[in-house]
């Protein structure tokens, strides 16, 4: 049984929802997405809030139920109040510039990486004095800056021994012990 499919999506004031036969389309003050679903699924709208139904107990029906209602409910948390990652860059000498659409990063190549980002997202980059630069990624859509932040992250993985690398901010970073811990 989906607990998660169960449970009713609250709609904020502002937020308009709009259900064509198998697309589900959210409209905000941040903006609009839409997502396709199964026909199977039914969407109802109810005292301001919505609620998602599968048709039968089968285990695929089962499966999507939940899936459905946590991807509407994205984009109604989206539209209504947007999402937001920040990237730490950890290394002597790392550092991050935007221009436009594209970021630059330093991260102890012997090259600069160039990343083009996707126009829906805004990004930003900030080295305050005495810390780990930073990369802020803003946007509607939940799917493409997770995406995006993880293509970012790639680029250095954070290694186990010095913690050098890129990593979302307050991410824990397991750390091992070098060789000299074991000559005692």
């Amino acid at each position: 049984m989906s607990r998660v499919g169960l449970k009713p999506i609250s709609i904020p004031s502002g937020v308009d929802i709009k259900v064509d036969k198998d697309v589900v389309t959210v409209k905000g003050p941040k903006g609009t997405l839409s997502q396709k679903i199964d026909t199977d699924f039914s969407v109802a709208m109810d005292n301001g809030s919505l609620a998602v139904t599968r048709p039968t107990e089968q285990k695929r029906h089962k499966a999507l139920h939940g899936l459905y209602r946590s991807l509407i409910n994205n984009m109604v948390v989206g539209v209504s109040q947007g999402y937001k990652k920040e990237l730490e860059l950890v290394g002597v000498g790392y550092k991050a510039a935007v221009q436009g659409n594209i970021l630059e990063l330093n991260v102890g190549y012997s090259h600069s990486i160039f990343l083009a980002v996707p126009e829906e997202i805004k990004i930003s980059a900030e080295t305050p004095k005495g810390k780990n630069p930073l990369v802020t990624l803003e946007g509607i859509d939940k799917q493409l800056i997770g995406q995006v932040a993880a293509k970012i992250k790639s680029l250095r993985k954070v290694e186990p021994y010095k913690g050098k690398g890129i990593r979302f901010v307050g991410e824990f970073v397991r750390r091992k012990a070098g060789k000299s811990a074991s000559k005692k």
